[in-house]
C-alpha cells in the first residue's frame, strides 16, 4: 500500500483526526489548523502530497509533492484565481456536505415568509392584536405552492426531496440538461439522485420564465461567471406579485438593487437573503431596513455536525485515493464549481 502524507489546516478535534486516520495504515497527518500558512514548516509542505483545507492556501512551488486538494467548503469561488487551483491536479469540493442543514434553513424560510413570521414579530413589538388579522395573516401554503429551485444540485435535491411529501409542486432550473443523475457527494437517504422530483427542469436562459411560475423562487447555483447577477428586473418582471424569493447560494448571483425596485413596486411579496456580495453586509445597506426582507448573517450551510459531514467527503476521497478510483466532487474549471 502506498503511502501519503495529509496536510490538514482546518481545526478538528481528536475524534475526527482518528477518524480520518483510520482509513489506512499509510496515512501520515500533519495538523496545522489556522490561516496562517506562514506558520507551517516548510519540511512538512515538501512532504505533503494531499492537502485538506478552507481558505489556507500556498504558492504551489512551497508543495511540490502536492497530489490533489480536498477544500473544507463547497463554494470556493474566492480561490478560483489563486495559483494554487491552476496546477494540474484535481481539487475537490464538499459539496453536500452542508445539503440537509441548508433544505431545513430552506423549509424554515420558506415557512417564515409564507406564514407572515415577520408581521407577526412586528406585531408583538408593538402589543398589536391585529385588526381583520385572516387578511393580514393570508398564507400562502405550501401543500398547494410551486417551489422553482435555482440550481439542482445537492442543497435543491434535498429541499425536493422534504417538500415533496408535502405536495408542493417542485420546478428546477439545471445547468446541463444531458447529465440529470447527482455525480457528487450525498448522505444515504436524502436528495433526489436520479432528478425524479422536479415536474419540469429548465435550462438557465429559461429561469424566468420559470420563474413566473413559481410562488417561491430558491436559489441554490454556485457563483459562476453566467450565474453572476443571472437573477435580476427580467427575472422581478416574471414573478408573481404574491411570490417570494430566498437566496441560500453565494453573493452575486442576485441583484440588490432590482430586488429592493422589484419589493418596492409589489412585483414581489418579500425576500430572504443570507448570502451577499460583501460580507459583513456594510451597515449603510439599504437591505438592513426593508420591511419586506428577512437577514440573516451566512449561517444556513452552519450546523455543529458540519465538520464531520465535510470530513465525510474527506474519508470517501482518501478510500477512493488508495484504491485508486476517481475522486469525488472533483472540480470543473469549465463550469467553475
Amino acid at each position: 500500500m502506498d503511502n501519503s502524507t495529509l496536510l490538514i489546516t482546518i481545526p478538528l478535534d481528536k475524534k475526527l483526526l482518528d477518524k480520518i486516520r483510520a482509513v489506512s495504515p499509510g496515512l501520515e497527518i500533519l495538523h496545522y489548523p489556522g490561516i496562517d500558512s506562514a506558520t507551517i514548516p516548510a519540511a512538512a509542505l515538501e512532504r505533503t502530497d494531499i492537502l485538506y483545507t478552507g481558505r489556507t492556501l500556498f504558492d504551489p512551488e512551497l508543495l511540490p509533492s502536492l497530489k490533489w486538494i480536498q477544500f473544507h467548503y463547497a463554494g470556493i469561488d474566492y480561490a478560483n484565481d489563486h495559483p494554487m487551483l491552476q496546477k494540474d491536479i484535481p481539487f475537490c469540493t464538499a459539496s453536500g456536505a452542508a445539503a440537509p442543514q441548508m433544505a431545513e434553513f430552506a423549509l424554515m424560510a420558506m415557512l417564515a415568509l409564507g406564514r407572515r413570521l415577520p408581521v407577526a414579530l412586528a406585531d408583538q413589538k408593538e402589543q398589536s392584536w391585529a385588526e381583520r388579522r385572516f387578511d393580514r395573516f393570508k398564507p400562502q401554503e405550501l401543500r398547494f405552492s410551486t417551489v422553482g429551485l435555482v440550481g439542482y444540485g445537492s442543497v435543491a435535491r434535498e429541499i425536493a426531496r422534504i417538500l415533496k411529501p408535502m405536495g408542493t409542486e417542485i420546478l428546477s432550473v439545471k445547468n446541463d440538461l444531458m447529465e440529470l443523475d447527482e455525480k457528487g457527494f450525498i448522505f444515504a437517504g436524502t436528495g433526489d439522485p436520479h432528478a425524479e422530483f422536479p415536474k419540469r427542469i429548465y435550462p438557465p436562459e429559461a429561469v424566468a420564465s420559470m420563474s413566473s411560475l413559481c410562488d417561491y423562487l430558491v436559489l441554490t447555483a454556485p457563483l459562476t461567471s453566467k450565474s453572476r447577477g443571472m437573477i435580476g428586473e427580467q427575472v422581478f418582471n416574471k414573478m408573481k406579485p404574491s411570490s417570494y424569493l430566498i437566496d441560500i447560494s453565494r453573493g452575486g448571483i442576485l441583484d440588490h438593487s432590482a430586488l429592493i425596485e422589484a419589493l418596492n413596486a409589489g412585483k414581489i411579496a418579500g425576500a430572504l437573503l443570507d448570502v451577499f456580495p460583501v460580507e459583513p453586509l456594510p451597515e449603510n445597506s439599504p437591505l438592513w431596513s426593508h420591511e419586506k426582507i428577512i437577514l440573516t448573517p451566512h449561517i444556513a450551510w452552519f450546523s455543529e455536525s458540519y465538520h464531520e459531514q465535510s470530513i465525510s467527503i474527506l474519508i470517501e476521497n482518501l478510500h477512493r485515493h488508495f484504491e485508486g478510483r476517481p475522486l469525488l466532487n472533483m472540480y470543473d474549471p469549465q463550469k467553475e464549481y
